[in-house]
């Protein structure tokens, strides 16, 4: 267990520099050890733990003077920066990736605060009257340097993330590319592995008791955690656990049954034990949903499995029979494997045949084999391999261009489904397919039209298809559907056009292509509940002098501050991201919101707003502070 160091620097057993100097010296070598830090955070945590090591030749002179009680004050206060760093980096190592992705720009502000500490509590330090040498003193200015410029950089967020994140908790949003945002959340937290997600369910455990599980946040990330195992191939259910904790996975493990009969994914007891390349023992049903998961490790070992195949454990299973027989437990009954294998067989040979036939000569048998396409490609992440693995992308691409709208709907569908595998969008892109694509976004039944939006969402989470949509002028006809479409089709629209504005390009594409107008009519129609869709990209585009030239009229001014008095918690909070974006580079805006009547709203919010929003809001009203004296 780590020695505990007290805070308080009147206590008796403070000791001298050379104490203080050895604890924060093992507090260095403890961050040290740090590791798997959240992907979210970790480019700031592998620098501060960098910076924090600049430190130790430091500690270590000051150490050598036995004795010294000169600059103990400024030592104190480098421990509770120090310590303040600990907590932090502790956190990011061991914490919910989820929670931690959805407070990023919090913790941001966290490594930024732990900044602050640092740098006076090294401006405090007495060099020249502790006799530091130049060389140390060199190492630690860097290291302010270096602190300082942290400082000074602008927050980034992963946008897509920021999107994803807010997709997937919208409780209206049923899109058809819901599997695809799911498996690129798992993707980006690094929770698609059974050990990961296990390491998960802990961390959020922890989370739930810290801070109690009656609220929306804790069921958000309980639900999202729900929905990742699904995908990975993992079925636990979902109850409510006691009064003071939200709804957390519980597994059907009975006590007396033998551990080695449970299986390590299900942790239920194994039925049809089969062996995988690495030699460990899986249910067939559950290591099979695995792969069709398209993961290639061994779930246990997390080793690279060098072939698919599964072997039956016969002697396992037969000492699972004779256990159930002397204590008389009754097996699920669960499908044979001869039942399960002779399915994937007729699987692959009905797709197949049905990619042949999108090559038919008879447009029936052409219709036929593209719609039973569309259908096996929604259901499993296997179809769309071996759809993908017997030509079939080619072959589906050339039927975009088909003279018949119907067709042309089915075939924009199914190139969907298949885009939800990450190679796939590759090989849908180098087919030629994006012009097509566009060419049904402006043309096709409004079905088509709205799958089309959505197949150029799929595609464009590949930054070269951003792109190339771009290029083949796919902005437009996506901003006609915002404008004149149905409600799935703005809403699909609005989720393309937010994942390409992350291009730069785009963002004047976007502009020029008469955006803002339909995203200003959003924001007025309430009831179609588009609102945090339209802000978001409005905070894209704002950063654009074409969109701020655009954005900053007076009546949307008006408009974001009646938002920003009245609307929901996360509309407030995107519209004052807005609001400040825009006012930083026009003081004049600034001064129009005040005139609106925004400040008492603003303060309202830097006190009971969403955490993101009360930083926002702060940085408001600071900024207002400087364009007109507010008493």
């Amino acid at each position: 267990m780590e020695r505990q160091i007290t805070m308080d620097s009147s206590s008796s057993d403070v000791g001298d520099n050379s104490d203080v100097a050895s604890e924060l010296i093992k507090v260095i070598e403890t961050v040290g050890f740090y590791s798997g830090f959240r992907v979210t955070q970790r480019k700031e945590c592998l620098n501060l733990v960098r910076r924090l090591k600049l430190l130790v030749p430091l500690l270590e002179e000051i150490r050598e003077l036995i004795g010294s009680v000169s600059g103990l004050d400024s030592l104190l206060n480098l421990k509770k920066a120090l310590l303040g760093a600990k907590k932090l980096l502790k956190n990011c190592s061991y914490g919910s990736k989820i929670y931690l992705a959805m407070e990023s720009e919090a913790m941001m502000c966290r490594f930024h605060a732990i900044y602050d500490k640092l740098s006076q509590a090294l401006d405090g330090i007495p060099y020249d009257q502790l006799g530091v040498s130049i060389e140390v003193k060199e190492q630690v200015e860097l290291m302010r340097m270096q602190l300082k410029r942290a400082k000074r950089r602008t927050d980034t967020q992963d946008m897509e993330l920021a999107m994803d994140l807010m997709v997937v908790f919208s409780k209206e949003d049923e899109r058809n590319a819901d599997s695809a945002i799911l498996e690129r959340l798992a993707h980006k937290l690094e929770l698609h592995t059974i050990i990961e997600l296990k390491a998960e369910k802990t961390a959020i455990g922890k989370l739930v008791k810290q801070r109690g599980g009656h609220n929306e946040t804790m069921q958000q990330i309980v639900d999202l955690l729900a929905k990742l195992k699904q995908i990975a191939g993992i079925d636990e259910t979902v109850s409510l656990d006691g009064p003071v904790s939200t709804r957390t996975l519980q597994t059907r493990q009975s006590p007396l049954i033998p551990h080695e009969f449970l299986c390590p994914i299900s942790l239920e007891i194994m039925t049809d034990p089969v062996i995988v390349a690495t030699g460990q023992t899986y249910e067939r049903d559950s290591i099979r949903k695995w792969l069709n998961s398209n993961h290639r490790t061994c779930p246990k070992t997390g080793q690279t499995l060098e072939h698919l195949s599964l072997a039956p454990n016969f002697a396992l299973r037969n000492i699972i029979l004779q256990w159930c027989e002397k204590n008389n437990f009754e097996l699920p009954k669960k499908d044979s494997y001869a039942s399960s294998v002779n399915y994937s067989v007729e699987i692959m040979e009905e797709i197949s045949s049905l990619v042949q036939n999108l090559s038919s000569s008879r447009p029936n048998v052409r219709k036929e084999a593209i719609v039973k396409i569309r259908m096996l490609s929604k259901e499993s992440p296997e179809n769309r391999i071996f759809i993908a693995n017997n030509g079939g992308i080619p072959r589906v691409v050339q039927l975009l261009s088909y003279p018949d709208s119907n067709i042309q709907e089915h075939t924009v569908t199914a190139l969907l489904n298949l885009s939800i595998d990450e190679t796939n969008k590759r090989l849908i892109a180098k087919e030629g397919s994006i012009p097509a694509i566009i060419e049904i976004l402006q043309n096709g039944t409004d079905e088509g039209r709205e799958n089309a939006a959505a197949t150029l969402f799929s595609l464009s989470m590949l930054d070269e298809n951003k792109v190339l949509v771009g290029n083949f002028n796919g902005i437009p006809p996506l901003v006609d559907l915002l404008q004149n479409g149905s409600l799935r089709g703005k809403k699909d629209a609005a989720t393309a056009l937010f994942n390409l504005s992350l291009n730069q390009a785009n963002k004047s594409r976007a502009i020029k292509a008469g955006i803002i107008p339909p995203l200003l009519h959003l924001l007025d129609e309430k009831n179609l509940g588009m609102i945090d869709e339209a802000l978001s990209i409005l905070l894209l585009l704002v950063s654009h002098p074409e969109g701020r030239n655009e954005i900053g009229r007076l009546s949307f001014i008006e408009t974001l501050v009646e938002i920003i008095r009245n609307g929901t918690p996360k509309n407030k909070e995107c519209a004052v991201s807005v609001l400040l974006e825009l006012g930083l580079n026009n003081s004049s805006i600034t001064l129009a919101a005040l005139q609106f009547g925004v400040y008492e709203a603003l303060r309202e919010i830097s006190t009971s707003g969403t955490s993101r929003a009360q930083r926002k809001a702060n940085s408001l009203l600071q900024h207002m502070s400087r364009c007109e004296h507010i008493p």
